[in-house]
């Protein structure tokens, strides 16, 4: 779901608080002058090392920042646990910008769907998919049929039994999995649709769940993940249970599971306040 989490401060160490910390011990052992001079030095060569290496090695960020998949996991369920079935619950109560965000992805994926050398409209796949907001505004226009995956059993029942209404007809298959457990069938989907949701996956989670995803494309299909985006490294959300990726981490893993990025889009006409949103789409 969209986030208003700043991450501007991401990944940097609290000159100050090092200080202080520092300060008392360091007096008793070392001139003051020295230790202050060896500070300014540490710092200095730090910001020029994130300047130089602005991405973080692969798998590191998670570990350090998660602290125990199992736990992160389940926070991420509990959470949900609390969030009620309805457009304000899988828009965070920014249900008013809900058209906004669908309009967005209608207009990024079409450049990929229908026409010669372009996915098929056959058969979606839409992942983390709630109450199937995006289902029914971005992907039954476009597919004749659909398949929709959520871990929480509640938002599958919701949209098969009331939100979907006549179009629960053309969902093929319902799976209640988190998606590092889940198994897509090969060569199956034209497009698979990744919405806030890579967010609750580990680094590793998800490298390896893209390349499932990989091979369960047909000829010319193609993956959009579309999800809250750090200004800078990565920051974890208590609140939720995720973690937010800048953009350039999010290439490398998508890099690293073998996919090629065909076109990378800023989702327009949210406010400057809340995290940006982009949406990547991949073969």
């Amino acid at each position: 779901m969209p986030s208003v989490l700043d991450c501007s401060g991401t990944l940097q160490p609290s000159q100050e608080n090092w200080g202080k910390k520092m300060g008392k011990g360091c007096r008793s052992n070392m001139s003051f002058h020295f230790h202050n001079t060896l500070r300014k030095e540490f710092f200095a060569t730090y910001q020029h090392l994130q300047e130089q290496l602005p991405l973080v090695k692969l798998y590191a960020v998670t570990c350090e920042y998660i602290k125990g998949e199992k736990q992160f996991y389940y926070r991420a369920h509990q959470f949900y646990q609390d969030v009620p079935a309805s457009e304000e619950g899988m828009m965070g109560d920014f249900v008013e910008l809900s058209e906004v965000d669908l309009e967005g992805s209608r207009q990024f994926l079409k450049q990929f769907v229908g026409g010669p050398g372009k996915a098929g409209t056959r058969r979606a796949l839409d992942c983390g998919c709630g109450i199937g907001r995006v289902s029914k505004g971005v992907l039954f226009p476009l597919f004749e049929t659909m398949e929709m995956c959520d871990m929480m059993e509640e938002f599958l029942l919701h949209a098969h039994e009331e939100y979907l209404g006549d179009d629960a007809d053309r969902v093929e298959s319902y799976y209640c999995y988190n998606l590092k457990d889940f198994m897509p069938l090969p060569k199956r989907y034209d497009v698979i649709w990744i919405q806030w949701v890579a967010c609750h996956l580990t680094d590793k989670d998800l490298m390896e769940f893209l390349m499932r995803c990989k091979a369960s494309l047909r000829p010319n299909g193609v993956i959009v993940i579309k999800d809250n985006m750090a200004r800078q490294g990565c920051k974890l959300d208590p609140a939720d249970s995720s973690i937010i990726r800048h953009l350039d981490i999010m290439k490398g893993i998508i890099e690293k599971a073998g996919l090629e990025v065909l076109d990378v889009q800023k989702q327009e006409g949210f406010p400057e306040i809340m995290v940006p949103i982009w949406m990547i789409a991949m073969r």
